[in-house]
């Protein structure tokens, strides 16, 4: 680990847990960090660190101070960090209610909801680029669709500019096909595409970079994406988060979160 990390990456429990997937991702491409877990607040020195990106992910609102939060804001808007919220159920609204009242919720690209804001679907939730060209989408195949199974609904802000939409899918059989090797045509199933949904929304405030992605970065809520990409990626993580921690991955789904990470913190 870099003894100046460049990333302060807070929550998604702990690193044998939820956090394993994007600290395998950091690792692999390469970006220092530091880590908070859930159950913890930032230590003593957190005011006096310059990082150049700070990462929610299901991190309880509780455990910062004000104090603590308007740091960030200050950070990003002054100094130009970058902030990044990444969905869960202590994340945006969430389940009881964490960010949507904070001083982040200033910078943030997105208006978020005054009551439970958590969706989950059997069916899968397809992302879709809004946009043809950007340093978070590019060089991905996003003609493979990827799907994600829940997120936190919000509502982009005008001045945000919303990178990816998400699609609910209702999936009907009509003509189970049951016959090994049998091709399904479409009279057999039935997929209906939902209203899009804000998905990846991104914004300029004042110097730094902010970003909100409303799915997780771990199962169960980023579903099917976590395996988007061959070939899979073995990403053994740092020793001094434990002893033989690892993740396998799909490389398209590493490499858009190492795209988004790097944008917000203005390295790309």
């Amino acid at each position: 680990m870099n003894s100046d990390p460049l990333i302060c990456y807070l929550g998604d429990d702990d690193a044998s847990r939820a956090a394993a997937y994007l600290c395998g991702i950091m690792t692999r491409y390469g970006l220092s960090f530091t880590r908070v877990d859930s159950g913890a607040s930032p230590k003593e020195d957190f005011l006096t660190q310059s990082y150049a990106l700070y990462v929610l992910s299901d991190y309880p609102a509780k455990n910062l101070s004000q104090e603590q939060m308007t740091h960030i804001v200050r950070r990003v808007q002054e100094d130009g960090a970058g902030l990044l919220m990444l969905g869960g159920w202590e994340s945006y609204y969430g389940r009881l209610g964490e960010y949507h009242n904070s001083p982040l919720a200033q910078i943030l690209p997105v208006l978020m909801a005054s009551q439970d804001d958590r969706r989950n679907y059997p069916c899968p939730v397809f992302l879709k680029p809004t946009v043809e060209e950007h340093p978070v989408l590019n060089d991905l195949p996003w003609q493979t669709a990827p799907s994600v199974g829940g997120f936190n609904a919000f509502e982009a802000k005008s001045n945000a500019t919303v990178l990816l939409q998400g699609y609910r899918s209702q999936i009907t059989w009509t003509n189970a096909v049951t016959t090994v090797g049998a091709t399904c045509q479409s009279q057999d199933l039935c997929v209906n595409l939902l209203a899009p949904v804000p998905f990846l929304a991104v914004d300029q405030v004042g110097s730094g970079r902010v970003a909100a992605f409303a799915s997780d970065v771990a199962p169960h809520w980023i579903g099917g994406m976590v395996d988007w990409g061959t070939p899979r990626i073995f990403q053994e993580l740092p020793s001094s988060l434990g002893d033989g921690l690892f993740v396998e991955i799909g490389c398209h789904y590493a490499q858009f979160f190492a795209q988004l990470l790097q944008w917000t913190a203005g390295l790309r």
